[in-house]
């Protein structure tokens, strides 16, 4: 299985944009999708409040089953099951399910309504995708675990740790689905079971679950397996009956671990043809928009047919750049040459613009022209007094400048509104555009 893993934590793409991609997708070597939904699930009744205002529709679900399945890509459901649970925990409603009340990280699984609240989550994205053989249960970074004050009873009264009380949770879970979804396999990150020892993980026996590792990690060996770790040996190891880990060219955001960025560079996804891919998402609920995903189809691109191959070739170069419509790719420079003609092409090649100009044509003008520091200077425009014949010397490039670039923003915002929904464009203007734009539209206005 070679899946591409939609986290639709931030910047969730239009149907109609998905409708464009999973042919590609599926031309570059993929065979399924895993669908991070989050708050873009159509949810109902009680669990409603965790609806984004432009949540997918129960049709726009079947339409990308239907896509996906046009195009032979396996839909695997992910739902988060005990970190990563900010969409749900931020809200006052759920706010007693906390492991730790201040943080909304991660659940307490220690109070009933945490696992009742988790099986209607389930059963209402199980009950969406009736033709899924598989089902995700992240599990991974769960923050805090151990830190709430019934964790620590619970270790106390049963002489546990944190691993064994993750496993009993995780136990649970996987019951409810082993019960009552004959049919699924489930999946799950690895991260959290790098930290339980190893006789926790033979005293436990969990059922069938399938261990795929989690973004970030690189502590793996030669052939895709993390050393040294029964938990994360090929089929057969231990009680667990932990398979072979599925790589997946994950669409996620940033180029390191801590920093978002704008535009994620080929290079690093070909020097670690194993290790995970970015570009889309947030890195959690409340943190910025990473990299829109028009932007990383060519770090995708390079990542699929790299795993497909077997290594990054020359061959396998000549087929990234005949599916994506370059001439030619520079990996050092993070660069491709050519109009592209891959679903979004035009939003990837004006973000590029945008990296590599914008910021430095606006902070040219303002801080390298003399007249502007001289004679239109902070004090000058906050008390609107300044001479004409000096202000004549640079008005006229700080219009054009301004102009140049307002007009190309229109096009860009047209591009973005077909791929994105509203909330999504004015977040990803207001990270990646205004703090420098802003500064222009302010001289501009004074300077008129």
């Amino acid at each position: 299985m070679r899946l591409v893993h939609l986290d639709l934590k931030g910047a969730a793409p239009r149907v109609s944009y998905l409708e464009q991609v999973f042919p590609l997708l599926s031309q570059l070597g993929a065979n399924g999708i895993l669908i991070e939904y989050e708050d873009m699930f159509p949810f109902k009744g009680e669990l409603e409040i965790l609806k984004s205002p432009y949540a997918y529709s129960e049709e726009d679900i079947e339409r990308i089953q239907q896509l996906a399945e046009l195009h032979k890509l396996e839909v695997v459901p992910l739902v988060q099951t005990f970190g990563h649970v900010e969409f749900i925990l931020k809200h006052e409603k759920y706010q007693q399910l906390r492991e730790v009340e201040r943080f909304p990280n991660s659940f307490n699984p220690h109070v009933p309504d945490t696992l009742a609240l988790l099986k209607s989550i389930l059963s209402q994205v199980i009950e969406k995708h009736r033709h899924s053989t598989w089902i995700h249960i992240g599990a991974d970074e769960v923050f805090h675990l151990g830190e709430g004050m019934d964790s620590k009873n619970w270790m106390s009264h049963n002489r546990g740790d944190t691993g064994t009380m993750y496993l009993k949770h995780i136990k649970e879970v996987l019951s409810f689905i082993t019960t009552q979804y004959r049919r699924l396999r489930a999946l799950m990150w690895d991260d959290m079971l790098r930290k339980i020892s190893v006789g926790a993980l033979r005293g436990e026996r969990m059922g069938m679950a399938v261990v795929a590792p989690e973004p970030g990690v690189s502590s793996a060996g030669p052939h895709g397996h993390p050393d040294r770790h029964p938990a994360q040996c090929p089929a057969g190891a231990h009680t667990w009956p932990w398979h072979r880990p599925h790589w997946l060219a994950e669409v996620r955001g940033g180029g390191t671990p801590t920093i978002p960025s704008a535009h994620t560079a080929p290079p690093t996804v070909a020097q670690e043809t194993m290790a995970w891919l970015a570009p889309l998402r947030r890195y959690d609920h409340y943190s910025v928009l990473c990299e829109l995903l028009p932007v990383g189809i060519p770090s995708l691109a390079i990542c699929l047919q790299t795993l497909v191959n077997g290594g990054f070739t020359e061959e396998t170069k000549r087929k990234v750049l005949d599916a994506l419509g370059f001439q030619s790719m520079q990996l050092e420079q993070s660069t491709c040459e050519g109009r592209g003609a891959f679903p979004g092409a035009e939003i990837y090649h004006m973000v590029e613009q945008v990296n590599g100009h914008l910021k430095e044509s606006i902070l040219k003008a303002l801080e390298e022209e003399s007249a502007i520091k001289g004679w239109f200077s902070p004090y000058h425009r906050k008390h609107q007094f300044g001479n004409p014949r000096n202000m004549e010397s640079f008005g006229s490039k700080v219009l054009k400048l301004h102009e140049d670039w307002e007009s190309f923003l229109r096009d860009l915002r047209t591009h973005l509104e077909r791929v994105y929904f509203p909330d999504t464009v004015e977040e990803w203007m207001e990270e990646n555009i205004n703090p420098y734009l802003d500064q222009l539209r302010d001289l501009v206005r004074d300077y008129r």
